[in-house]
């Protein structure tokens, strides 16, 4: 484990970037986020970590009180990492961090890696945020989305109050709602160049479902 560093400042930002402020911290939680993962599965849609650098970010994580470690129960048998309650009160960091990124995103370089559930952040923010009765604690009280993209599926879980945000591949059950759509959809949306209504309205965003929260799409 890496001695511990600090910027030694009295002030809460420093004290915040004491514990996240190294390389590859802030997108281990973004991998978190979507519930207990492997070591293997973080590797591997952490492309570009080094396995030295992700296995010492992953104890420092869990010095720090960010993360845990257990064993899954057999067959499984294998070690799995997951957030804290106070690993996951970063949620509205990285929300907030995305928002303020978005506009450097540009054109996707050639060099640049995706995976379908990164996309899954920033789609959950503006439909918590667009979409009257989405919210936590609002009208439908939110619910399971499975999200469609060429480069894969992901499931959003909306106005959930706490635990996994989002999840990579496929709902684990039945989604509420589902939604097609491609990545410059996606893209312009978590931009705010184009509403979820709009697109809904102009079928770039194909809805599916006949529950509370689909129709709360559809009617947005």
């Amino acid at each position: 484990m890496s001695p511990r560093r600090s910027y030694d400042q009295y002030c809460s930002a420093a004290r915040a970037l004491d514990a996240v402020g190294d390389r590859w911290t802030l997108l281990i939680v973004r991998e978190l986020l979507a519930g207990p993962r492997r070591y293997t599965d973080l590797h591997a849609d952490l492309p570009g970590v080094s396995t030295d650098v992700l296995a010492s970010r992953l104890k420092d994580m869990e010095r720090d009180g960010l993360t845990s470690r257990r064993r899954l129960p057999p067959p499984g048998a294998a070690f799995v990492y997951e957030l804290t309650d106070r690993g996951r009160e970063l949620t509205p960091v990285l929300q907030a961090l995305g928002a303020w990124g978005q506009g450097a995103l540009g054109e996707r370089r050639p060099t640049d890696a995706v995976r379908a559930h990164w996309f899954a952040l920033p789609l959950l923010r503006v439909l918590e945020s667009e979409g009257p009765g989405l919210g936590p604690g609002e009208g439908t009280g939110g619910g399971l989305v499975e999200v469609r993209l060429d480069e894969g599926r992901f499931h959003l879980h909306v106005g959930a109050g706490g635990g996994a945000v989002y999840g990579d591949g496929p709902a684990p059950g039945e989604p509420d709602a589902t939604l097609a759509l491609d990545a410059d959809t996606c893209t312009a949306i978590s931009r705010g160049e184009t509403a979820v209504a709009d697109a809904v309205r102009d079928g770039r965003i194909e809805v599916g479902g006949d529950g509370p929260l689909a129709k709360a799409l559809r009617e947005a």
